[in-house]
């Protein structure tokens, strides 16, 4: 029997079928390539629930949303918190087709498809060849690995094991509200049911009519709660407040790593999740995928027509030192989470989104530079009770060189005004036409949905006990009028009696 036939060679080959893998894979397209994905299926809608900030996502893929709620709270006591920053469910099957339709590319002859689980892969100039379990020879001159949490070719470092992020969620009818009517909460602290060893929160949609979708969630723990335990307790929690589900729809079960440490940049490039692009402190990674996708499409493309090294340019252009730098803060801030005690969660969250918007509104986004990030912290570690602090003082101890560079990183970082204007994404140089209209209708909506709300008085109470964050701070949270170095070295002396430390 002869033996199956090579495929061509192709311009790019992306491990994966998931929305980061999709994404790149339509941005390659997009720019003239020929892409291959090699996944164990063929295109299937996505099992996950995508939610994002509205403004965070692009203008084509906010026109997947299936649900998108302008009354998005917390929960850190008894009174709710409002975000003023609208939230989007993604449409699942609605967002893979726009995802396909993207893949199609200019000619629209689409993206090749191979069936099959890639094992490794061998550099031999020009190109890279690919293997999978089923036999299958490969050959691209860019490899991608996009294949999830786990990785494919590449394996994501997790400094001191993997902190976890776990959930159980489901979607049911409900005869009393589990949760606000017309509202998204984000993130719920109020424990009726009791504390328990492992602090969780609830995560919950109303999806209209009787229909919720609600989630218990641990933000991030080593080692993590199970599946089991999760279930319980979102159980007890609806129990608790007299709420149980009706008729279930759907269950989803939510377990990945959210300390991923900067991936070294050599070999194949591994993207999304599989590149830790897990934001370390929200969990997200879907919106910083889909905007990351046309800066790293964009410097591949013009190496491989310059005769250069593809994966050398789409590393430096998807994780320069400046966004090396601050994922190093971001874990600072993650190994600060775990220090802290079950009770302290809730304050510690009440003190972030009592922030300026613009403040904490950076810290969850992957492109904000180190400095505007450690300024926020800064900021944040002031306005803890002293309980608090102790354990993220700790924290931070525990890697002086790090905290060192956070903190000379902070004393750089520029002021800005409390309300500023949209931060552009980083730009690829060359992008299409299509791609900047796309850019300008999301800064347009942007804007017309989201930042108007930020020059809101924060200082007024908005509804039934809502209240934002007061003071005069700029963007990063601080001050303008502050200098930064004696607020540094007053931060330094505070430490010394919470720790114990000379």
């Amino acid at each position: 029997m002869p033996a199956p036939a090579t495929p061509a060679a192709t311009d790019a080959l992306i491990v994966g079928a998931g929305p980061a893998a999709l994404a790149l894979a339509a941005e390659l397209r997009a720019r003239h390539l020929s892409v291959r994905i090699v996944a164990p299926h063929a295109p299937q809608a996505f099992p996950a629930t995508y939610g994002a900030w509205l403004d965070a996502l692009p203008a084509w893929a906010q026109a997947c949303a299936a649900h998108v709620w302008t009354d998005v709270r917390v929960y850190t006591g008894p009174q709710p918190t409002p975000l003023l920053r609208p939230y989007a469910l993604l449409d699942n099957t609605r967002f893979l087709h726009a995802l396909l339709d993207r893949a199609a590319g200019p000619d629209r002859a689409g993206a090749d498809w191979t069936l099959g689980t890639v094992t490794h892969a061998v550099p031999a100039s020009p190109h890279w060849t690919v293997h999978t379990r089923e036999g299958a020879t490969l050959r691209a001159r860019f490899v991608v690995d996009a294949a999830g949490h786990t990785g494919s070719l590449r394996r994501p470092r997790h400094p001191g094991g993997a902190a976890l992020q776990t959930a159980y969620g489901l979607t049911a009818r409900f005869e009393r509200p589990p949760s606000a009517p017309g509202a998204m909460v984000w993130m719920d602290y109020r424990a009726p049911h009791g504390p328990g060893e492992t602090p969780t929160f609830l995560y919950a949609m109303h999806l209209g009519g009787d229909t919720y979708f609600v989630e218990e969630t641990s933000l991030i723990a080593r080692p993590a709660p199970t599946r089991a335990a999760l279930r319980a307790r979102l159980h007890e929690r609806l129990r608790a407040q007299g709420t149980p589900p009706g008729e279930i729809l759907h269950e989803e079960w939510v377990a990945f790593p959210m300390n991923a440490a900067a991936p070294d940049p050599h070999g194949p490039l591994a993207f999304g999740a599989a590149g830790g692009m897990v934001h370390p402190i929200s969990g997200f990674q879907v919106a910083g995928a889909l905007r990351a996708a046309p800066l790293v499409a964009q410097a591949a493309a013009g190496a491989l027509r310059a005769g250069r090294d593809p994966h050398a340019a789409a590393w430096a252009a998807l994780w320069p030192p400046e966004r090396r730098a601050a994922r190093e803060v971001h874990l600072l801030g993650v190994q600060a989470l775990l220090n802290l005690p079950p009770g302290q969660l809730a304050p510690f969250f009440r003190a972030f989104f009592a922030l300026p918007p613009a403040a904490w509104h950076a810290f969850l986004d992957p492109d904000t530079p180190p400095g505007a990030l450690a300024r926020t912290m800064l900021r944040l570690f002031a306005a803890l009770p002293g309980r608090t602090r102790v354990p993220l003082a700790r924290a931070a101890l525990a890697t002086p060189g790090v905290s060192g560079r956070a903190l000379r990183a902070a004393m750089n970082a520029p002021t800005a005004s409390a309300h500023p204007g949209p931060r552009p994404a980083r730009q690829a140089v060359g992008m299409s036409d299509d791609t900047r209209t796309e850019q300008a209708a999301s800064s347009e909506q942007t804007e017309n949905a989201v930042l108007n709300r930020e020059d809101l008085n924060q200082s007024e109470t908005i509804e039934s006990g809502m209240q934002g964050a007061t003071g005069n701070a700029d963007a990063n949270g601080l001050d303008p009028d502050a200098d930064l170095g004696e607020r540094v070295e007053e931060l330094r002396e505070n430490l010394r009696p919470l720790t114990g430390q000379d």
